[in-house]
């Protein structure tokens, strides 16, 4: 899986829940129509102060979005990969590829993870979910 692939998807998905064009945020990020199709195609690489600004067109954090990518990466769980769901392949069985060629069989089930923020002193951070 491709990183470009993977951004693509998560900034499209982000598009689509807010009901918005590809016109109306091309012209908020002030990238032209067609090169945002192919960003989120995954036929372009987005540079990352072009991934800023389609960030703030959309209103969502950078950071979310690359923490999206990372877990779609890590877990292999894009559309695509829902279709064979879908299709009738076990979630707990798909076969994925890795960077080397081979095949390996990998969850698509995502782990949670808890995070605590600590201070300097390993003490947890107050304030902090509250």
């Amino acid at each position: 899986m491709l990183l470009r692939d993977a951004l693509g998807e998560t900034l499209r998905d982000a598009r689509t829940r807010q009901n918005r064009t590809l016109r109306d945020v091309s012209t908020a990020a002030n990238v032209s129509l067609g090169y945002l199709s192919e960003v989120e195609r995954g036929r372009k690489e987005a540079s990352s102060e072009l991934l800023a600004s389609i960030c703030d067109a959309l209103d969502v954090e950078l950071s979310d979005v690359l923490t999206t990518v990372s877990r779609a990466i890590q877990t292999g769980t894009l559309k695509h990969e829902a279709a064979k769901v879908k299709a009738g392949v076990h979630a707990d069985a798909a076969t994925v590829a890795d960077t080397t060629g081979s095949r390996r069989v990998g969850a698509l089930k995502p782990q949670l993870r808890i995070v605590v923020p600590y201070d300097s002193n390993r003490q947890p951070v107050s304030g902090v979910g509250s």
